[in-house]
């Protein structure tokens, strides 16, 4: 089977952190997250997969040079401009020349969904798409996704206010599609999926949707990110005492190359701590030195940064390059993103670094 995985977003919403890297390269829990999404679609049997791109998509090429993940086939398709959704898509599904049912999925998208329920699912039923739903306690950011007892989606609501909503179930960014369901996007048109592909689809009546339940998270936010690598890092410690559900073992697949677990942490192999420093519950990437008497607590240091002597970073991020100056706080959630430097002794709350 093949799949479109879409990455071709300039990541605002992940800014700063994003100014020179797509999302979809930012490590969660040390495996970059579209290494996770492309290494768990084979396990459904996927063996190609088409990459929609727009922004950076050297970066990517130069990180992947033998096209392929976990043994999976990679297709680069850029798209000229940006196209939407509906329209990356299209463009994706013609350069890579698909002519069968195909796996749509977004490439901050993380979960433990059975896709092969999906497929299946989809394959009984007489739609030409069908739809991954997600409940949420808020469907408030989200497309709202109501259907009937065998699973027709009878609307699709962007965004309601939560008062309205008639469900809370909402679309998880992972579609089965026929080509079929493409029929009235041309290549190279700027299309949105769901704001016109899936409601015409309704009209149709060809629109399905089948529900999950377990882990889910978009992880195209600060906050999000920062909570699914701490969800990882948290996975992957309790992998260590064996005693992983089957479906958060095939979420996180085995152990980052290149990290070893000490105390809670995730640290590289190439990383420096030095005597006296505190690392805590953290994701401590390549090539980082953490200098003597810092603190390093609920937080993730990325490849190449330093945290020196002295400076505490708590529940914070910390970019590629990065450096912490001696005496400094971080804390609450900020981000100093690639390469940046501070003042030594200046103190981070909530910020972020360049705004």
């Amino acid at each position: 089977m093949q799949a479109v995985v879409l990455v071709g977003g300039m990541g605002t919403r992940l800014r700063p952190l994003t100014h020179e890297i797509p999302k979809q390269m930012l490590c969660v829990a040390g495996v970059t997250m579209l290494e996770r999404v492309v290494e768990r679609l084979g396990t459904f049997g996927v063996d190609r997969v088409i990459l929609s791109m727009g922004y950076r998509p050297d970066v990517f090429m130069e990180a992947f040079p033998g096209n392929r993940i976990a043994g999976i086939e990679l297709v680069y398709a850029v798209e000229p401009e940006p196209l939407d959704t509906g329209g990356a898509i299209r463009f994706a599904s013609d350069f890579g020349e698909i002519d069968e049912t195909f796996l749509v999925v977004n490439g901050d998208v993380l979960c433990d969904f059975d896709l092969g329920l999906l497929i299946d699912f989809h394959q009984r039923n007489p739609g030409s798409a069908t739809i991954a739903l997600y409940p949420v306690e808020d469907p408030s950011a989200f497309g709202v996704v109501p259907t009937t007892q065998d699973g027709r989606v009878t609307a699709f609501i962007e965004k309601p206010p939560r008062d309205t909503a008639p469900t809370n179930h909402i679309n998880a960014g992972i579609y089965v599609l026929d080509m079929e369901a493409l029929d009235g996007v041309f290549s190279g048109e700027r299309v949105s999926i769901e704001k016109v592909v899936f409601p015409h689809l309704v009209e149709q009546g060809k629109l399905y949707a089948y529900e999950f339940e377990g882990s889910w998270v978009d992880a195209g936010t600060i906050d999000t990110f920062y909570n699914a690598s701490r969800e990882f890092l948290a996975l992957l410690t309790k992998a260590s005492s064996e005693q992983l559900s089957v479906a958060e073992r095939s979420l996180i697949g085995s152990m980052p190359t290149g990290y070893h677990l000490i105390d809670g942490s995730l640290i590289s192999f190439s990383a420096k701590i030095m005597t006296g420093a505190l690392i805590t519950s953290s994701i401590i990437g390549p090539g980082v030195l953490v200098e003597t008497g810092a603190s390093v607590v609920n937080s993730i240091v990325m490849e190449g940064a330093t945290v020196s002597h002295h400076s505490y970073v708590h529940d914070s991020i910390v970019g590629n390059l990065a450096k912490i100056p001696a005496e400094t706080v971080v804390e609450d959630l900020s981000v100093v993103a690639l390469g940046c430097e501070l003042d030594s002794g200046v103190r981070l709350s909530g910020q972020k670094i360049p705004s």
